[in-house]
């Protein structure tokens, strides 16, 4: 089988949306180097126009939640699921791609720590880069040491104050606005 400097078909073009990347492509397949590329898809990418998932039980919380986010005016939909096992349904869908999640640790059905545990070993959830941060009224040191073991990029608690709530969004929203996550390059 004769292989082609050019790449011919337009479904393997739709592949590469890096003009530099279809470049090294062509030079290594014009040198005659074998190459192994990977495709990660067009969802290997922090998506911070995505929407926000919030795993929260507690339907009070959720409201305050909703008003926190709409006063600060984010451009972001806000997505609650009342357990984890509803919120990785979603996750799961393949055009799913949300800018952050907020979770609680103790929820119905699973847990947040067992949720995250899903998450993190799942290879197709991994290729997301969906960063998890806890945020919960739940804190011992143990839950936080056991957060970052699990590569939790966050553990927040939630304040018990209005005021300081929406400070505490607005710091973790900033953030990871500003954040660049690995695949970005």
């Amino acid at each position: 089988m004769e292989h082609t400097k050019e790449l011919q078909s337009t479904r393997m073009r739709s592949y590469w949306h890096s003009e530099k990347a279809l470049f090294a492509f062509k030079l290594l397949f014009a040198k005659g180097k074998y190459a192994l590329f990977i495709y990660l898809g067009e969802n290997n990418i922090m998506n911070k126009n995505g929407p926000v998932v919030i795993i929260e039980d507690d339907a009070d919380d959720q409201e305050l939640l909703a008003e926190i986010f709409k006063k600060l005016n984010y451009p972001n939909k806000i997505m609650f699921f009342f357990d984890g096992l509803a919120a990785l349904d979603y996750l799961n869908k393949a055009d799913t791609l949300p800018f952050l999640i907020l979770s609680d640790i103790n929820m119905p059905k699973i847990s947040g720590f067992e949720l995250r545990e899903k998450l993190k070993t799942d290879a197709k959830l991994q290729l997301k880069c969906i960063p998890y941060l806890f945020f919960s009224t739940a804190l011992s040191q143990k839950m936080v040491i056991d957060a970052y073991s699990m590569s939790v990029q966050g553990f927040f608690v939630k304040e018990s104050s209005m005021a300081e709530l929406e400070k505490t969004i607005s710091i973790i929203m900033e953030y990871w606005e500003r954040c660049s996550a690995p695949n970005n390059f």
